[in-house]
């Protein structure tokens, strides 16, 4: 359809460009961004007068497109799997670091896939930065995603995980 391709090209390739460091944003910040991606599918749809004010996730859900606060976990993840796979450059690769595994533990931990978390900072923009939000958001996802080697299945599984976060019990 041509206002999909419409959408894609002009909003979400803006959305999508660079967001990374939209990690750092505050919640209205990402809900402004949230309300662009928002009128879009309301266009796409042609969601107007009453329809105006239908809920917008089941036509997320139609298009298939992630909201704004999981495309942001999802370019992050994606960074982070290329960092660990040697396909991102060296500025990035050095940013983060797996975690130490105890040669002799107590309890079975088989996770080498997780990341080191920097100690918290004084200051509370560095939090919003790729050293911090990428261990937390690469933590958080399942060890059956983690430990994917291929780029294509990394991104069908993430993209499956997310969706099913952004979606869950909406039909």
């Amino acid at each position: 359809d041509l206002k999909i391709q419409l959408v894609h090209s002009s909003i979400l390739s803006y959305i999508d460009y660079c967001n990374a460091p939209f990690a750092g944003l505050t919640k209205q910040n990402i809900q402004k961004l949230q309300k662009l991606q928002n009128n879009a599918v309301r266009f796409v749809f042609q969601l107007n007068g009453k329809k105006k004010w239908e809920h917008i996730k089941p036509y997320l859900k139609r298009l298939h497109f992630l909201p704004v606060e999981y495309r942001i976990k999802f370019k992050i993840a994606l960074l982070v799997f290329k960092c660990l796979n040697n396909l991102a450059p060296e500025y990035l690769k050095c940013l983060i670091t797996l975690r130490e595994t105890k040669r002799v533990s107590m309890r079975l931990d088989d996770d080498y896939y997780v990341l080191k978390v920097p100690k918290k900072s004084n200051l509370s923009k560095t939090e919003g930065s790729f050293t911090y939000a990428a261990p937390q958001t690469w933590n958080d996802l399942p060890y059956n995603v983690r430990s994917l080697t291929d780029i294509g299945q990394f991104k069908k599984q993430l993209k499956t995980y997310y969706f099913d976060l952004a979606f869950k019990g909406i039909e």
